[in-house]
């Protein structure tokens, strides 16, 4: 395949991602497996810019909640049929940071959640998901157990936003806090109470919560 075909078929990943185009995006990356084409060049060159100009229209106000979370599913897709093919290669992209993220205990809520998870692993990082309603001994233990460098806490009610101040007392308590970033958010989450609590970083919404991870995550390598 010559490269001007190859731009083509990054082209077309692309707008399946800003499109929202499921079906689309599992049919390209199946046919990138077929084509035996580097997989990591496909990812970064075809489908990591067409999230990051989802990102883009949504700043811009030209993209929803709904359109965010199309596509965010959508890279999630091409991804799940992508993985296999790089873990059997050992081809796998560089991964910027291994992350724990989860809904605190009481609270079932997980859209958000969910869209920030998606968000993170489609701009490079590796995510272990606990879902939702996890009890904050589970956050520490899996993080301590996969290596982690970042605990990653949702609320979506004011009563168990407390149970982010709580994990973050159990880590001084444990003697584990420099060990991991705490990175919190959800609806009735500020950065006043991110800050309050000694948090490390507070995403408004899933594009604020990248953003923040990523520039975490450069200043833990720089030191």
């Amino acid at each position: 395949m010559d490269e001007k075909q190859k731009q083509q078929l990054w082209t077309k990943m692309k707008e399946a991602v800003i499109k929202g185009d499921n079906q689309a995006a599992v049919e390209l990356a199946k046919e990138a497996i077929q084509l035996k084409l580097d997989l990591t060049e496909t990812i970064e060159k075809g489908f990591v810019p067409g999230i990051r100009r989802v990102g883009q229209l949504w700043e811009e106000g030209e993209y929803f909640l709904p359109e965010l979370i199309s596509s965010a599913e959508c890279m999630k897709q091409a991804m799940a049929v992508l993985q296999p093919e790089l873990t059997k290669n050992k081809d796998s992209l560089e991964t910027k940071a291994r992350i724990v993220i989860g809904t605190v205990e009481g609270d079932i809520h997980d859209i958000g959640k969910n869209l920030v998870s998606s968000m993170l692993q489609a701009n490079g990082f590796e995510i272990i998901d606990l879902g939702a309603d996890v009890k904050l001994e589970k956050f520490i233990a899996t993080a301590q157990e996969k290596k982690a460098d970042f605990i990653c806490l949702s609320a979506l009610l004011t009563t168990t936003m407390t149970g982010q101040q709580r994990l973050i007392e159990m880590l001084k308590e444990q003697r584990l806090r420099e060990k991991f970033k705490v990175v919190v958010g959800g609806a009735p989450v500020t950065a006043q109470w991110a800050e309050s609590i000694g948090a490390d970083g507070y995403g408004e919404n899933a594009l604020a919560a990248v953003r923040i991870i990523e520039q975490l995550t450069r200043q833990r390598r720089e030191k």
